[in-house]
């Protein structure tokens, strides 16, 4: 529904395992604190998050570097750095987005090992030479964070009836923010602001636009897997729900991207399958395209998610931008009469307060009693992403989504320079992310709703 404009500079990707040591920096760190978990270990295996906060003055060219136990752990792949091993020393050096590091900066890494033995926690981390002394985090094998955070609370999640539930069986709503395009917006994802978003801003859930157009993934697949695949992780790590959404605009018939879908699907489900926190939106908003072609596209790429993650929920994309067919002319009942053939799916449906009122909210009530609905996206303001933000509509609407359980992401958690946008422009370049001076009237709506508390059902 939204129709998006040429949008600044576009955002480097993350850069894959070499078999060299990184050059070092010239640089030189006064201090730094290295955050180290275990989030996934399986047999033979682990997957770690690495955290480097920045102490000392600003850093502009960086390498972390640290030694392995003696216990036959092997670096296998990482990501967000250039990542390489030679003997038991492990080298991270920072890429083009997160290169520079401020004073009090933090930057989120990761990457894959192998163990024949026990797996304890590396050693001696120095950042350009220089020790790291803040605290390194013990690793554990639990991928939950805390029990108080949404995936603590709520575990894995499944489609029951229409709504969506929680490892108890009970009908939940997450309500939190979509990113703008990653390509574009790299900046404004990072340690601060994901911290903003899971303590300050209390988000359950953290929807990834990846465009696949655009100047998105398909010029660099690979690369635009990995930045995903980071995002998945940092909001694990927050304890926040990963939405990763396959962003297709334009064209809108999601058939031109199948290849692509299947590709894309296969690499992230396979990934992160041990995962509690991840739900797949296989088709952003298809547009000029009917619901069959549609229901085609989910039918092949479901299965390709399934064989590698059979119980995350999938949400399907539906006609007319995602509005179940209302912005054709059509309603939900093409979909409620030929539903796509899977099990634990969802229907999305995306709405602009401004521009989509009275005739939409009458179908979401209508069709919520028929079919389980993810509002994906919406904003508060007009369809082009822009305008004046209508708060009565914008309220109407959620106002109602509360009432039907429904689950929400708000477009955007950026600082892009239009009227959606959450925070005002400039706001990602420092590292406040929260507070009413650095929020867009629509941004302090939003905020203002997702920041109550939840009250998941535990029994």
């Amino acid at each position: 529904m939204k129709r998006i404009v040429a949008l600044l500079a576009t955002c480097a990707t993350a850069v894959g395992l070499t078999a060299l040591l990184g050059p070092q920096p010239a640089a030189a760190a006064a201090g730094c604190k290295v955050d180290y978990t275990v989030t996934s270990q399986w047999q033979g295996g682990f997957q770690a998050g690495v955290k480097i906060t920045n102490l000392g003055d600003p850093v502009t060219g960086w390498t972390l570097n640290f030694t392995l136990p003696d216990s036959g752990q092997k670096l296998v792949q990482g990501w967000n750095a250039t990542w390489a091993q030679s003997g038991s020393t492990v080298s991270a050096a920072g890429i083009d987005w997160n290169r520079t590091l401020a004073t009090g900066a933090s930057t989120d890494l990761g990457f894959v090992g192998s163990f024949t033995g026990s797996n304890p926690k590396p050693s001696a981390f120095t950042l350009n030479g220089v020790a790291c002394t803040g605290s390194v985090e013990d690793p554990g094998t639990d991928p939950n964070p805390g029990t108080g955070t949404p995936v603590g609370v709520n575990g894995q999640l499944h489609v029951c009836g229409v709504n969506l539930c929680n490892q108890y069986n009970r009908p939940i709503q997450l309500r939190g923010m979509s990113t703008h395009g990653i390509q574009w917006f790299s900046k404004c994802y990072n340690s601060a602001s994901l911290d903003a978003l899971a303590k300050d801003w209390k988000s359950d859930l953290l929807r990834i636009a990846m465009y696949v157009q655009e100047d998105g993934y398909e010029t660099d697949p690979a690369g635009f897997t990995s930045r995903v695949n980071s995002l998945v992780d940092m909001a694990e790590a927050r304890g926040m729900y990963a939405l990763i959404d396959f962003h297709t605009l334009t064209p809108g018939d999601p058939n031109y991207n199948l290849d692509r879908a299947k590709t894309f699907f296969a690499s992230v489900a396979a990934r992160n399958a041990a995962k509690k926190n991840v739900v797949y939106e296989i088709a952003n908003e298809p547009n000029g395209v009917s619901w069959t072609a549609i229901k085609n596209y989910a039918e092949q790429v479901i299965p390709v998610i399934r064989a590698a993650d059979p119980d995350a929920v999938i949400i399907v994309g539906t006609r007319g931008w995602s509005s179940l067919g209302v912005s054709d002319g059509s309603s939900e009942t093409e979909v409620v009469n030929n539903p796509v053939n899977a099990t634990n799916i969802m229907y999305a449906f995306h709405f602009y307060a401004a521009s989509h009122k009275d005739n939409y909210r009458a179908t979401v009530s209508r069709a919520a009693s028929k079919l389980p609905l993810f509002v994906t996206e919406f904003g508060t303001v007009s369809a082009t992403g822009g305008g004046t933000m209508d708060r009565s509509s914008t309220t109407a609407w959620l106002d109602l989504l509360d009432q039907l359980k429904i689950s929400y992401a708000n477009w955007t958690y950026s600082d892009a320079n239009e009227s959606s946008a959450a925070l005002k422009p400039g706001t990602c370049d420092g590292t406040d992310y929260s507070s009413s001076g650095v929020l867009t009237e629509s941004g302090a709506l939003i905020k203002s709703r997702i920041s109550t508390a939840d009250s998941f059902p535990t029994s």
